[in-house]
């Protein structure tokens, strides 16, 4: 494991039951959520689901935070949609992502730079690195 100067938060839950009947529930009790199939209905949420909003989330306040460094002013109606395929391919599953940024009131060469400079910096970024195909659209 990497060697670190400091945590800077944990993030703690756990997972019962089983694939398409379980939880996952924050170690504080604030989230609860029912996991299931991915693609099934109801209230459920899948991995890849769970795995979009966080991802979404964090490249959103990486983004914020690019702004910050290059001294541009971000509009409050901003939004990062995240798109996660659970694929197949001769009997092993991968995942496939899309990012999709829109960056109001921003011309697209800017808001491009934003986003260059932005995904290299966030953790869900680094982590999937060389691990899923991944492509960030301005729209």
């Amino acid at each position: 494991m990497t060697e670190v100067a400091e945590v800077l938060y944990l993030a703690k839950s756990r997972a019962t039951g089983c694939w398409e009947h379980g939880s996952a529930r924050r170690a504080d009790g604030r989230v609860d959520i029912e996991h299931g199939r991915p693609g099934g209905q109801g209230f459920s949420a899948d991995p890849e689901q769970l795995f979009a909003a966080g991802w979404s989330a964090s490249f959103d306040g990486k983004e914020a935070l690019a702004v910050l460094k290059v001294k541009v002013v971000l509009s409050d109606n901003t939004a990062i949609d995240a798109t996660v395929d659970l694929c197949l391919v001769d009997g092993a599953y991968f995942l496939r992502a899309r990012l999709n940024a829109s960056l109001a009131n921003m011309l697209p060469d800017v808001a491009r730079m934003l986003a260059d400079v932005a995904r290299p910096r966030g953790p869900y970024s680094k982590a999937i690195s060389g691990n899923i195909d991944v492509s960030i659209d301005m729209v």
